[in-house]
């Protein structure tokens, strides 16, 4: 079969405006726990999307850790591409595909750091060898082979054992959105898609869009 020939009808469900919430992270915490329920994997995995100096984009999937009325907030290496980028251009946009459910929600905003505590927070809820790993990797950088890495672990587990600290080039980003975008499929490709921008004195106005 070729590429071309792949594809699916969707009639999973319908989305109408009255089924919304005023509110897009209120919505989207409506839609997550109907996600959960379904139990797909990894539900809170999100393609963050952001663009280096010369405007070239990159893409990758990273997890969702909260989202409160702050934004949707994620953990990383800050000295890593994603990082480096951030720092450059703080938008981006994050992209969530439940595929069970036959939904997306796209989110844009612009990311800052969180503080030292609540990434200190976080970090402390790890498994021991997650903070070990978060010691171990200079995530982006080219290295050798696989044995840079196990040597670099037994250096750091030697100098920490089970108590490492926080690193202090890792920690999280919270993007606060501006636009929310649901997406729900429906068959003929005429899906029903609403979206959310942020307005002036704060609030949501809320628009259908065609597919």
């Amino acid at each position: 079969m070729e590429i071309a020939d792949l594809r699916r009808e969707y009639a999973f469900a319908g989305l109408r405006r009255r089924d919304l919430h005023p509110d897009p992270i209120q919505q989207f915490n409506n839609w997550f726990q109907q996600v959960i329920s379904a139990v797909l994997v990894e539900p809170n995995a999100m393609t963050l999307a952001t663009v280096d100096s010369e405007g070239q984009p990159s893409s990758r999937v990273v997890l969702l850790k909260t989202v409160d009325a702050r934004g949707f907030t994620f953990y990383t290496n800050y000295q890593s591409r994603k990082g480096l980028e951030l720092d450059h251009n703080p938008k981006a946009s994050l992209t969530f595909f439940w595929a069970g459910l036959e939904r997306q929600v796209c989110v844009r905003g612009a990311c800052s750091k969180v503080s030292r505590e609540e990434s200190e927070a976080y970090f402390k809820s790890w498994p021991i060898g997650n903070c070990l790993g978060a010691w171990v990797s200079s995530q982006s950088t080219a290295i050798p082979n696989r044995e840079v890495l196990e040597a670099k672990l037994a250096e750091v587990t030697a100098k920490f054992g089970d108590d490492p600290p926080l690193p202090p080039y890792w920690g999280g980003y919270v993007l606060a959105p501006i636009t929310l975008d649901f997406w729900q499929g429906r068959p003929n490709r005429l899906h029903d898609r609403f979206l959310y921008s942020r307005n002036a004195e704060g609030g949501w106005k809320l628009e259908r869009l065609s597919p």
